[in-house]
């Protein structure tokens, strides 16, 4: 059976993060509906984000700036635009069509802010709990693309993008005398420079490696390929109809 992916001719930011990470994942995923096992959810960072989102809402329904942007001289508001609200949404995001492709790219952002100048700042939320601090250094890889891969679409959306992008960062305090049923946290911004050139180019060789029926080879430092060709080393491929989907 098709995966939904395949029949809308869609794909998330997540689906281009695990293609960067091997083809091969991402098309037993998508063409075949073979997933990577998922561990539990990070139920503790879901509700950090829902509070940030809450929190910042109140300065954008006010229309002020946050407090910590003044933390790092940033000159910004929170933006206020009548579809954010779909953009933040999960399975709906802000959408660009590829013309070349007719393929659609899509990601849910987790904020977006306003420059005098009119450029759109975009911005997302993080929780951790590490001893040492947040920098801009010791970030997950990971997290610079995202933010570029949503650059990328709110460019696509129309706007001027701000090439700065920042992380609004929550790191749990471990070191406390007791827990008394209160987390609490350290909460800064980083800034991280992007450059999205690449996306446009890699959301298409994703799409490619999709239409071309072909299993990718599995990823010589992929951990679930190595595992998955130790199990059978068996996976079939492409159905006809994926292959007719794909027309």
């Amino acid at each position: 059976m098709a995966t939904r992916h395949l029949s809308r001719k869609q794909l998330s930011r997540s689906k281009i993060e695990l293609y960067l990470d091997c083809p091969r994942c991402f098309y037993d995923e998508v063409m075949l509906g073979i997933a990577r096992p998922s561990g539990p959810p990070f139920t503790l960072n879901i509700a950090v984000d829902a509070l940030f989102k809450a929190e910042f809402d109140g300065y954008r329904a006010q229309r002020k700036p946050h407090p910590l942007f003044a933390t790092v001289g940033l000159d910004a508001l929170p933006m206020q635009h009548p579809q954010l609200e779909a953009w933040r949404t999960n399975f709906t995001g802000i959408r660009w069509q590829d013309p070349q492709t007719d393929w659609t790219f899509f990601g849910a952002v987790d904020d977006l802010w306003v420059t005098p100048n009119g450029s759109v700042v975009v911005a997302d939320y993080k929780a951790t709990a590490k001893a040492e601090a947040i920098t801009p250094e010791n970030i997950y890889p990971g997290y610079k693309r995202q933010l570029e891969m949503y650059q990328f679409l709110v460019e696509k959306a129309g706007f001027t993008v701000d090439a700065r992008a920042w992380l609004v960062y929550a790191n749990g305090i471990k070191n406390a005398a007791a827990f008394d049923d209160v987390l609490r946290f350290r909460t800064s911004m980083i800034a991280v420079d992007c450059d999205r050139s690449w996306v446009e180019g890699k959301f298409r060789e994703a799409v490619a490696v999709l239409a071309s029926g072909a299993r990718p080879a599995a990823g010589a430092e992929c951990e679930w390929c190595a595992y998955a060709v130790r199990k059978s080393g068996n996976v079939p491929d492409a159905t006809a109809e994926h292959a007719r989907l794909l027309d």
